[in-house]
């Protein structure tokens, strides 16, 4: 099978025990599998393949065509760290092997360096609280070690999937920890092209700090302000987003490696959930530690949600910031036009030089799948059952796929968008002019009362604030020229003195 292409509907429809049957009756093929078995009996599989009979009912029982585990490079190095720092502390306790030891590393280094990523085939969607990929890796470690140690895959006397590679191990502390790892690393590079966005917006707020505006309350004129303390303000609410994802990636260094299958350490040495959570923190370079509560955190994925919901509010702010900016370009003739968006593609079929916003509508059609899986990951959680959360997997896909989204999203959104952005001055300053929003300036002097009468006798009439007050006699012309300089209106000011 070839990793990279699309499962073949053939696959979905039809056991592997099937094709694998076929392939023995014929005289051809019949050496191109090896026999192997697990608790429900034997299996044939593909002699060149690494994994084995557990990953093969993998195959046939989560035949849902999603991204397959080796989609996800980050996750594959991240399960062979956890395993990786499992190895070294049973060594260090004494009951591992040096050449164990050795074939397993080794092994696992070649996986972290984005090696076999093809003897990942299962989906990404399981049932069983993540059993089959654990599996998977204890499977494809033992044979490429067995390889290493110059024997044949399958021969698991010599190096055995749940004996060694998953010594002290159970599925149920190793793929939470395993995933909370990937998703660090993964979203390592969303925070960073968030701050590139940030500083970007920054970019704009002072490229345009002198470029006066209209502000809009609930989509009617408000009081001015410069486009700058607009973008000024939009990178403010990126900022927000950064932290509250920083937040809840500290939430992800607390791990519950050694807890095994429940959370009460069994089958594992009294030291080993310490020591393998230090080697796990040396391998990574991430603060990793134990959580305060093992069998607590082998049901708990609260800080699941709490990083679905960083990652939606995160992809949120950007929306909002893109519905702005459509807003702000829209025309070009009959809407604001107060900025122009960089021309990324002719907007129509059938409407010449139409060109349309679509990074911003693209930048918020990504912030809505992220509350969607938001939605999904609260609702799994939910799901928790007693001592263990039956549906895990789909939470870390979820929130794998979510974090690669954001970072893409952000990325985009910055280069194709916010850095071509291009302000229409003049066509600010004649809103500004031309608005009824410029009277709320003059609600310390004439009071609320005469302020609201010229509000709408200039509606009424089109006639402007400043000849209707200067007509009025109500301020002089010095005065009135002070009180209605948009500039001075962008900022407190001092109230006339009584």
């Amino acid at each position: 099978m070839n990793p990279n292409r699309p499962f073949p509907k053939f696959w979905a429809t039809t056991s592997l025990a099937c094709v694998l049957a076929f392939a023995s009756a014929s005289p051809i093929l019949a050496q191109a599998v090896r026999k192997e078995h697990d608790s429900l009996g034997e299996r044939q599989i593909p002699a060149a393949a690494y994994w084995g009979a557990q990953t093969s009912r993998a195959i046939e029982n989560f035949p849902f065509n999603t991204q397959k585990l080796d989609h996800f490079p980050t996750f594959i190095a991240a399960y062979a760290y956890v395993k990786k720092a499992a190895a070294q502390a049973n060594f260090e306790l004494g009951i591992l092997p040096k050449a164990k030891l050795d074939a397993i590393s080794q092994a696992c280094d070649e996986l972290i360096a984005g090696k076999l990523q093809d003897q990942f085939p299962e989906d990404m969607i399981q049932a069983g609280a993540g059993t089959s990929t654990n599996m998977n890796f204890n499977e494809v470690i033992a044979n490429r070690g067995l390889e290493l140690m110059g024997k044949h895959k399958g021969e698991y006397a010599f190096l055995h999937p749940n004996d060694d590679v998953n010594l002290s191990q159970s599925t149920n502390d190793n793929y939470p920890t395993s995933a909370k790892v990937a998703v660090v690393m993964e979203i390592q590079l969303a925070l960073k092209n968030l701050k590139i966005l940030k500083a970007a917006l920054e970019t704009k707020g002072t490229e345009f700090k002198d470029v006066i505006k209209m502000g809009r309350t609930e989509m009617q004129d408000a009081v001015p302000v410069t486009l700058g303390q607009e973008f000024y303000g939009f990178a403010d609410n990126i900022n927000e987003a950064i932290e509250q994802l920083q937040d809840a990636q500290t939430s992800f260094m607390r791990v519950n490696l050694g807890g095994t299958a429940i959370g009460t350490g069994l089958n594992s040495p009294p030291l080993y959930s310490a020591l393998s959570i230090q080697k796990l923190a040396n391998l990574t370079g991430f603060p990793f530690v134990a959580n305060h509560d093992l069998v607590g955190a082998s049901s708990d994925c609260a800080s699941y949600v709490r990083m679905s919901g960083a990652m939606k509010r995160a992809g949120l702010a950007m929306s909002k910031i893109a519905n702005d900016l459509r807003l702000m370009s829209s025309g070009p003739r009959t809407g604001f036009f107060e900025i122009t968006l960089p021309a990324m593609q002719p907007g129509s079929s059938i409407m010449p030089g139409k060109v349309n916003p679509v990074i911003c509508e693209v930048t918020s059609s990504i912030a809505y799948q992220l509350a969607g899986y938001d939605t999904t990951v609260t609702m799994a959680a939910e799901l928790s059952s007693l001592e263990l959360n039956p549906v895990e997997c789909i939470i870390v896909y979820d929130e794998l796929v979510g974090a690669d989204l954001l970072a893409k999203a952000a990325d985009v959104f910055t280069s194709k968008c916010v850095l071509g952005i291009k302000a229409n001055s003049e066509r600010c300053r004649a809103m500004v002019k031309g608005s009824i929003g410029l009277v709320t300036a003059l609600n310390p002097v004439l009071g609320y009362e005469r302020s609201a009468s010229i509000a709408k006798e200039s509606l009424k009439t089109g006639r402007s604030v400043y000849d209707l007050v200067l007509e009025k006699g109500w301020m002089t012309k010095e005065k009135l020229d002070d009180m209605l300089k948009p500039e001075n209106m962008t900022q407190p000011r001092e109230w006339p003195k009584q």
